[in-house]
């Protein structure tokens, strides 16, 4: 196995058990982290979003399978299954993750999924209506900038 993999490997492990410092510990200082719903993270930004959201995590388990690295990138597919807090419905998110390294750490994390199939379960009926517009993915982009600014600022 690539030492790439393994830090792969050693990043869903620890968010396997919710450990967002050791998730974090993967990461390089100035790391860059993009999902659908946090469009653009960096440094610090992306390790305290995964404590957030693991400190947040209801009914949680993930899997994780197709790891695989060089010495520049890698990728993996991983699937999470938890309540969403806001609503109280269980999403299973599908989720494919690209990966960039340098020095065996990762400096780029792109996570992408299907925002509209994520939203008809984290947002029932108003997901499924309009889930795959922009109002939607804005307004949920817009919440979840504004939850981390206050987990940020709680932090300090």
């Amino acid at each position: 196995m690539h030492a790439n993999a393994a830090v792969i490997n050693t990043f869903y492990q620890a968010f396997q058990k919710l450990d967002a410092d050791a998730m974090a510990a993967c990461y390089a200082p100035d790391v860059v982290f993009t999902d659908p719903v946090f469009p653009e993270l960096r440094g610090d930004q992306a390790g305290d979003m995964w404590r957030m959201l693991t400190t947040r995590a209801k009914d949680f388990s993930l899997v994780f399978d197709g790891v695989d690295a060089d010495d520049q990138q890698g990728r993996a597919h991983w699937v999470a299954t938890y309540i969403f807090s806001q609503t109280g419905n269980t999403v299973v998110n599908d989720i494919h993750a690209r990966f960039e390294f340098r020095d065996g750490k990762i400096v780029r994390h792109i996570d992408s999924f299907d925002v509209w199939k994520w939203s008809r379960q984290a947002l029932g009926l108003k997901g499924l209506l309009l889930g795959w517009t922009p109002l939607v993915s804005n307004a949920v982009q817009a919440q979840a900038a504004k939850g981390l600014t206050l987990y940020r600022a709680g932090k300090k």
